[in-house]
């Protein structure tokens, strides 16, 4: 028995979408899980708008988060723009079997009479006018007038559309180009599309795309719309708006399991007390019928956490490999590996790692805010006096560090939770980052001393 066959098409005039990203996941897990095909259709034809490093960005993108043409589930990439005279041919056939007629409305001309008669949009006004082919003129499908098409949608039931609500939509444009509800289906019909998987903002297309199935003699595919993706506003992700390119989030160091794990969960949740699960449950569990109705918010706090539990999880090996993209040249990497568990007890993401670090590796810049609040107290010169006469002779070891500077804090009787600022503001330029003591291992005696000694030297009292 073959196998169903998803598909998923994005255009190449951007960055890759999250929501891309997500719907391309639902299809790939259920192409896995039940034996399919992932057919990859780069729609390319908006010729104004398509580059080709969109699409090769398209590709690496789906590789980073594991739909790679290397597994004998994926197909393609197949190019829209190559099956333009399939696209065409079934526009003419619709006009040769009476499905399909030409009209010479300018847009202009069709807004004024829609205005002037009080109709939502174009009213079928060319449909018994007999006007054959000609420059300027649309090729427009004859949608039923009575009754109902009804959608059935594996996530949303049954969804019925007045057909007299659906207007004679365009097929061939005035220039004698197909439109993207045609080239679309088309398209499916001739790569076996048996399922198509992509988000609620395409529902209103699909009863015109399932009169052309039907008109072009085929039953239509199992339909499945997934809520959209909104930002914290509850507005639909948008370009402009929000951050929202698969490949920013990935060049910010966010692994591809948290952000596959991350994206999987919207909409969706795997069974169990925990949304972290590996890919190999999620594959397993993933169901259409589970998929929510509600759109789903894309909350970058809550991915971030995902990640910070995925970063945790690696070992300390993996996590150095997977920060060395981010890593400066000038890391002492042997520096770096030691300090490494302290790292990653806390980060975020891999592109947060080489800040909490730099000061070990060059001469820090102090942050004015953090200065003002370490240095302010009126006991921070003491603190540093003593600290500088402590740290001179101190075990040079976290725990001899450690019981040095406790003895000076509480010399100059103040918590011991604020008398660190100043010892790390002077040492690493900021109030906060790694575990203080084993940092100053790292950094050395004679280092750590002369930056307490600088700092002293500008601190009143």
């Amino acid at each position: 028995m073959v196998g169903p066959r998803y598909r998923f098409a994005p255009s190449p005039t951007g960055f890759f979408h999250v929501g891309g990203a997500r719907t391309a996941l639902m299809n790939w897990a259920l192409a896995r899980r039940l034996g399919g095909r992932f057919v990859l259709r780069i729609e390319d034809t908006d010729e104004a708008r398509n580059r080709p490093e969109w699409t090769q960005g398209i590709i690496d993108a789906l590789a980073w988060i594991g739909i790679s043409p290397d597994d004998p589930t994926f197909e393609g990439p197949y190019f829209q723009s190559a099956n333009a005279a399939a696209h065409v041919a079934a526009a003419e056939r619709l006009y040769a079997e009476g499905r399909a007629y030409y009209c010479d409305m300018t847009g202009e001309e069709i807004q004024a009479r829609a205005k002037a008669e009080g109709t939502p949009g174009y009213g079928g006004w060319s449909r018994d006018r007999g006007l054959g082919p000609g420059p300027g003129r649309a090729l427009r499908f004859r949608t039923p007038d009575i009754g109902e098409t009804v959608v059935h949608d594996a996530v949303r039931g049954a969804v019925s559309f007045a057909n007299d609500t659906i207007e004679d939509f365009v097929l061939l444009r005035g220039n004698g180009t197909p439109i993207f509800l045609l080239a679309n289906v088309v398209d499916d019909l001739e790569m076996g599309i048996t399922d198509v998987l992509r988000a609620e903002e395409h529902l209103p297309n699909t009863p015109k795309q399932q009169l052309l199935w039907e008109a072009l003699g085929h039953d239509a595919p199992a339909w499945a719309h997934v809520p959209v993706l909104v930002n914290e506003q509850r507005k639909k992700l948008s370009k402009r708006r929000d951050k929202v390119a698969l490949e920013a989030y990935r060049d910010e160091g966010y692994l591809a399991d948290a952000m596959v794990n991350y994206l999987m969960t919207l909409g969706w949740a795997p069974k169990g007390d925990t949304e972290i699960v590996p890919w190999s449950v999620i594959e397993e569990e993933f169901r259409l019928a589970d998929v929510t109705h509600s759109p789903a918010f894309f909350d970058v706090k809550k991915l971030t956490a995902f990640n910070g539990d995925y970063i945790r999880a690696l070992s300390v090996e993996d996590f150095i490999a997977a920060c060395e993209p981010w890593i400066p040249a000038n890391y002492d990497r042997a520096v770096f590996a030691r300090i490494a568990p302290e790292l990653q007890s806390r980060a975020q993401t891999l592109a947060d790692v080489p800040a909490q670090v730099d000061f070990l590796f060059a001469e820090p810049v102090v942050d004015a805010a953090s200065w003002d609040k370490a240095m302010g107290q009126p006991w921070a010169g003491k603190l540093l006096d003593g600290v500088v006469a402590a740290f001179e002779t101190a075990p040079w070891d976290a725990a001899g560090l450690e019981a040095a500077w406790r003895e000076v804090s509480e010399s100059v009787g103040a918590k011991p939770k604020l008398t660190q600022g100043p010892v790390r503001v002077a040492v690493t330029g900021r109030i906060s980052g790694p575990p203080l003591f084993p940092a100053l291992v790292e950094l050395g005696r004679d280092e750590a001393l002369h930056r307490l000694r600088a700092a002293r030297e500008r601190v009143p009292g």
